[in-house]
């Protein structure tokens, strides 16, 4: 989706829930990194993180510009426009917003960990960093460490 075309789609939603219309600027800012989208409240202009576009599809992208318009038409009318206000909980709700964007991090991952492992009861440890094993000992049996070796291993967030 290209700039000319965001604008357009959001004028297009602003008409059909909102029935008010989008006078100011939509635009895509690569630089939004945690958030979907942002008010902006001295100029009245929307952005919008591309990465939900291309991560979750139309449909969430869609919950977020309506989240980022109920900001945008309370604020203008001078209502309660910030998320605690009653009123911005009210429109988001009926006009089926998105409350919160989905995380954009991978949910599954994978890291090098170096691998360590007790010389009396076999325990094995992982660590992201190296560690002198002549200064830790396990707190298991307070045996000695040995280097196992580096490994990619499979990380999963929740």
């Amino acid at each position: 989706m290209e700039q000319a075309e965001l604008q357009e789609y959001v004028e297009n939603i602003s008409k059909q829930y909102f029935n008010k219309p989008f006078k100011h600027t939509a635009t895509f800012n690569h630089r939004l990194q945690t958030t979907g989208g942002r008010y902006h409240l001295k100029t009245h202009d929307l952005d919008f993180n591309p990465k939900i576009l291309e991560t979750f599809g139309l449909k969430v992208f869609e919950g977020i510009v309506k989240h980022e318009l109920c900001h945008y038409h309370l604020h203008i009318e001078k209502k309660g426009y910030r998320h605690s206000d009653s009123d911005f909980r009210r429109l988001l709700k009926q006009v089926k917003g998105l409350r919160y964007t989905p995380s954009i991090e991978a949910q599954k991952g994978s890291a090098r960990l170096w691998i360590y492992q007790c010389k009396t009861c076999s325990t094995i440890i992982y660590r992201k960093r190296r560690f002198n094993t002549k200064k830790y000992i396990c707190a298991k049996c307070s045996g000695s460490f040995e280097l196992q070796g580096r490994d990619e291993i499979k990380i999963e967030k929740y």
